[in-house]
């Protein structure tokens, strides 16, 4: 302050930092083309395997040179940055850009016939596409408006995976950092252990939650109103109309890079809930949810690309918050690296567990019995992990 003047600029006239570089969240349906062009002009087989370098391997190191980035918008400033359709519109061109997308790997497999590592790299590129895309309808599903809600349904389709979004809003954010989550991962359990427990309980609950919603009205589950049913059709209408339109052989690529897809979703929700538990209360009820339960990056690239999703603490005790108006908590656990980092960690899980185990005691002060551990894992974790000593505290 100078001459009795504060320098800082009222809510009203802030200004969102990152503006100018959400639109970067849209190089990532561009991948496929990348690849394309760079195939075109060299025949070379490692052009398809550029997307999972530059996401899996660029962007992490960017990642850790740039840093984090703590800062929260003004509350007074958050009607107004949730109302800016220039936020919205970038979610919605995501959803053409991944179709286009898919439309091309669909063309170079049908008409090229690409061998096996060129076939392979262009099946896990469609998928790291449309394994992100479901972020995107993750934003879009949380949302009231009803275009936006569809919107996530057609971001889903490529994937096979639009059960996600019964599941996620009406089960995963119910019963979040609880043994009876599938979506939450447990202390001690592994991802190879996750994956099959959450792909099929997660697509069970969803039924679950569909039919018990359809019977409360009267009606049998097997209806046009039944909103997984919806999601499946628009996948099976999907395959349909790339097969009629490049042929059979690309029933051989979709369901692959699907799989690709939701794993890389597997892999995201396996990270973010980690070992951590909601206690129950007095009255026998889980606690209400709070930024303690969720683990949280504030990674400023990842963050970027993933229109937030590392501040995952707020969307978790907050879901109807836009991307943009996200608040990072000090009561938050962090995660030591960003999403693109930990992924990798998680499918090896000697060192997942060497690097996320003692962040997870030390969040409850060593004490086990308030985490959500594996039952196989509970003798191994009741000392202190092998070559860790005492748990250190997490560091932001």
């Amino acid at each position: 302050m100078a001459d009795g003047i504060d320098p800082t600029p009222p809510p009203a006239a802030w200004r969102d930092p990152r503006r100018p570089f959400w639109p970067l969240a849209l190089l990532v349906p561009g991948l496929p083309f990348l690849s394309w062009l760079v195939w075109d002009a060299t025949g070379r087989w490692w052009a398809w395997w550029l997307a999972p370098l530059l996401v899996f391997g660029v962007i992490p190191v960017v990642d850790l040179l740039v840093g984090d980035d703590q800062e929260n918008p003004p509350e007074e400033a958050v009607p107004r940055l949730a109302g800016e359709r220039y936020y919205r519109w970038l979610t919605y061109l995501y959803l053409p850009a991944q179709y286009a997308g898919l439309v091309l790997g669909c063309a170079v497999w049908a008409h090229d016939r690409p061998g096996p590592l060129v076939g392979a790299g262009l099946a896990v590129t469609l998928g790291i596409v449309d394994g992100i895309a479901i972020n995107t309808a993750h934003e879009l599903g949380h949302k009231r408006e009803r275009t936006e809600r569809w919107l996530a349904k057609i971001a889903l389709a490529p994937t096979g995976y639009g059960h996600f979004q019964v599941e996620h809003n009406r089960g995963h954010h119910v019963r979040v950092a609880t043994p009876e989550d599938p979506a939450s991962a447990r202390l001690g359990e592994s991802f190879w252990a996750f994956w099959p427990r959450t792909v099929v309980g997660s697509l069970r609950s969803a039924w679950r939650l569909e039919t018990n919603r359809l019977r409360l009205r009267g009606r049998t589950p097997w209806t046009w109103r039944n909103e997984v049913l919806h999601a499946w059709a628009m996948t099976v209408v999907l395959f349909a109309v790339l097969t009629v339109a490049f042929g059979p052989a690309v029933l051989l690529l979709l369901p692959v890079q699907a799989v690709v897809g939701f794993s890389l979703l597997e892999a995201v929700n396996y990270l973010e809930h980690y070992g951590l538990a909601r206690q129950r209360t007095a009255a026998g009820r889980y606690e209400k949810v709070d930024p303690r339960h969720s683990w949280n990056s504030d990674r400023t690239v990842t963050n970027v690309f993933l229109f937030q999703l590392q501040r995952h603490s707020d969307h978790h005790a907050n879901p109807l918050r836009r991307y943009q108006t996200l608040r990072s908590f000090d009561s938050s656990p962090q995660l030591p690296a960003g999403y693109a980092t930990m992924v990798l960690a998680a499918l090896v899980p000697p060192l997942w567990r060497r690097v996320m185990d003692p962040r997870v005691l030390a969040h409850y002060g060593g004490d086990l019995s308030l985490a959500n551990v594996h039952p196989p894992a509970r003798r191994r974790l009741s000392g202190p992990p092998p070559g860790t000593g005492t748990p250190q505290p997490s560091s932001r």
